[in-house]
């Protein structure tokens, strides 16, 4: 039975911490309790996987391995695995409220490599101990990592003959010549869940529950698609045949070209669906609940020519459709899955959310056209939806009132008799709050009543996403005190 509750949105690299990026440290611990003080019950983040170009959580190097900046440094110190001196000295950015991924490329991470070689020795049990437990995706991800810094970081579809995939003779040379540099990729993962379960530890004491994130695909540059090449629908020589996307619309003339490989749902078929129901398993141990991106496209997928510059000469196809969810069910039993259900829905994408008895999401941004009904008002929701004000995807709220329409402005201003005193943020909030939906949820941004200089993604749009932060001193106790108040109002606490 779901309960009425609410929650926040913020990625763990929008935690405020020391060391350039949020972590799995102490501001990841003040947010825990914040919540509690604030009476929120979830906490939901974005992908937590390693990620690649662009910096996009979305697009990572794996679906099972973690991203080594969430590491908290200073566990490593106080083992004596890193000098504080030294770590002190690093360069991670200037700005506290933006993320340099570039700054950690080139000092997070060579502070990493350096805490392995300090204690390799020490944990040679808890690492091989780690590994084997974990061989089934740990021994691809940390053998592809390696290879690709011995390739300059390249996609393996660069690399040079030999290393098509993992099991040439050429591969099997390198695991013996290179243990050294595959077993640094096996630190950062060991390390990265022995602090990601103690947070989530914490959580859990705290009675609030973590919304994960699992991407409907996976990058082309991946241990994933290297290692399983039958999964996907790769040609003769190795390449996508056709990528991901989203059709042309009223957002963008030429559509989203996501450049992910599309999957082999034939294949999948016929292993019946071994490797999804193994990733959300594996999900769901990490997570409360997990929120699958782009669930429209198990219904059909906007399927696009590999090569094409843009998204305008894709075609929809259809996807594996009920058959992946009655066999995930046969398998794992009723799961806590949300379906990201938005975008251009059919009848079929409908009645696939509603077979899997899946909760779907509504956006009150997307509710305000003062031309037409929309199923985004509040007074259209049903209990079985989570609300948002916006999602990492959106304006904030205060930059949508700022460069909406006059008329759709009005309305939401009419409709939420927002209160420009209180802050039209508040009403927003308010709105979702106030609404039938099970679950209410705000990104912190719109907590905070900040404008799009804080917005984390603009999507269609590579450089300037994914590194806004928040400040220990935005967490205030006056902030906490007005979220109880209104949570507590609205029957979610």
């Amino acid at each position: 039975m779901k309960k009425r509750s609410s929650g926040v949105l913020l990625h763990i690299s929008s935690l405020p911490g020391e060391f350039g990026i949020g972590d799995f440290g102490k501001g990841a611990y003040d947010f825990l309790d914040f919540l509690e003080i604030s009476g929120q019950k979830n906490w939901q983040i974005l992908p937590i996987g390693i990620t690649g170009y662009g910096d996009s959580p979305y697009q990572s190097f794996s679906a099972f391995a973690g991203n080594p900046y969430f590491i908290d440094l200073n566990e490593l110190i106080d083992m004596g695995f890193l000098d504080k001196k030294v770590v002190d000295k690093a360069d991670f950015g200037k700005n506290k409220h933006k993320v340099d991924y570039e700054k950690l490329y080139y000092n997070k991470m060579p502070l990493l490599r350096l805490a392995y070689e300090n204690s390799k020795i020490k944990l040679t049990y808890e690492l091989e101990k780690f590994y084997e437990s974990e061989k089934s995706w740990l021994e691809d991800f940390a053998l592809y990592m390696a290879i690709k810094a011995n390739n300059d970081n390249k996609s393996w579809i660069d690399w040079e003959k030999g290393f098509e995939n993992s099991k040439t003779p050429k591969v099997e040379a390198f695991k013996v010549t290179h243990k050294e540099e595959i077993f640094f990729w096996v630190f950062t993962q060991y390390y990265f869940f022995k602090q990601w379960y103690a947070l989530k530890s914490v959580a859990a004491s705290k009675g609030i529950s973590i919304i994960g994130d699992l991407p409907i695909y996976v990058a082309e540059d991946s241990a994933d698609v290297w290692s399983n090449p039958k999964l996907f629908k790769l040609g003769k020589n190795t390449k996508p045949i056709s990528v991901a996307g989203c059709p042309p619309d009223a957002f963008s003339a030429t559509g989203q070209l996501w450049g992910n490989p599309i999957y082999n749902w034939e294949y999948m078929a016929e292993q019946n669906y071994a490797w999804w129901i193994t990733r959300i398993a594996y999900s769901l141990k990490m997570f409360d609940t997990i929120r699958i991106d782009h669930f429209r496209g198990f219904e059909a997928y906007w399927e696009i020519p590999y090569g094409d510059p843009t998204a305008e000469n894709g075609q929809w196809t259809k996807g594996p459709g009920k058959a992946l969810f009655v066999a995930v069910k046969e398998a794992l039993g009723d799961v806590n899955i949300i379906a990201e259900d938005l975008g251009y829905l059919t009848e079929g994408v409908i009645e696939l959310r509603e077979f899997t008895g899946f909760p779907g999401m509504k956006i009150l941004q997307f509710a305000f056209d003062a031309r037409e009904e929309s199923d985004y008002l509040p007074h259209n929701y049903t209990e079985n939806f989570l609300a948002y004000t916006g999602t990492h995807d959106n304006e904030t709220i205060s930059g949508w009132m700022d460069n909406v329409a006059k008329a759709d402005r009005d309305f939401a201003i009419d409709y939420l008799k927002l209160d420009r005193g209180e802050g039209y943020h508040w009403g927003f909030i308010r709105g979702v709050w106030s609404s039938t939906a099970y679950l209410a949820i705000a990104q912190m941004q719109d907590f905070l009543g900040l404008d799009n200089k804080s917005r984390m993604n603009f999507p269609s749009t590579l450089g300037g996403n994914w590194v806004w932060r928040i400040s220990k001193h935005d967490l205030s106790q006056a902030l906490a005190k007005k979220m109880k108040h209104i949570t507590k109002l609205y029957g979610r606490l």
